[in-house]
């Protein structure tokens, strides 16, 4: 059960699963947690916080179990990654630019998801679940901190 979560069923078994369970997370971003922010940008914090609480004990308990140190099938850690791209964003939560914003966020993220640069890669040496999901926190923030640069550029100019 650990693994059919951590590899989101079968998400985790097809061909590029990072940008599955990356796109899933959107999903869930869209469809759920932006009902947290609607409530204060607090809600969606500890909404999220608690996402990858869980996305840490459950992927490090998958990776036992499949035998691997990171398995590229486990996508759990994309999945709860991906909201932080949007977290106290508030050009992402209505308006023209939304769309765009949000669909730039996505490619934001798989970029430095899959590059890992800034000392992302570092982060996969952490332990268990701890590596394989903070890399990927820690590249949603990266994606947070440009599309905020971008999305105040944008408005601003």
């Amino acid at each position: 059960m650990m693994v059919g979560i951590a590899t989101l069923g079968p998400l985790g078994r097809l061909r590029a699963p990072g940008t599955w369970g990356s796109a899933a997370g959107l999903f869930w971003w869209a469809l759920v947690v932006r009902q947290a922010h609607a409530k204060g940008w607090h809600h969606e914090f500890i909404f999220d916080a608690l996402v990858v609480l869980m996305a840490i004990v459950i992927c490090g308990v998958a990776a036992v179990m499949i035998g691997k140190k990171d398995p590229s099938e486990v996508v759990l850690d994309e999945f709860a990654a991906m909201p932080l791209v949007f977290l106290f964003n508030p050009y992402v939560h209505g308006g023209k630019s939304a769309l765009l914003l949000i669909l730039l966020g996505f490619l934001l993220f798989r970029l430095f998801d899959i590059t890992k640069p800034f000392g992302i890669k570092a982060l996969e040496k952490l332990p268990g679940g701890f590596g394989i999901v903070l890399d990927d926190v820690m590249a949603a923030i990266y994606a947070n901190l440009a599309l905020h640069a971008i999305a105040w550029l944008w408005f601003i100019l």
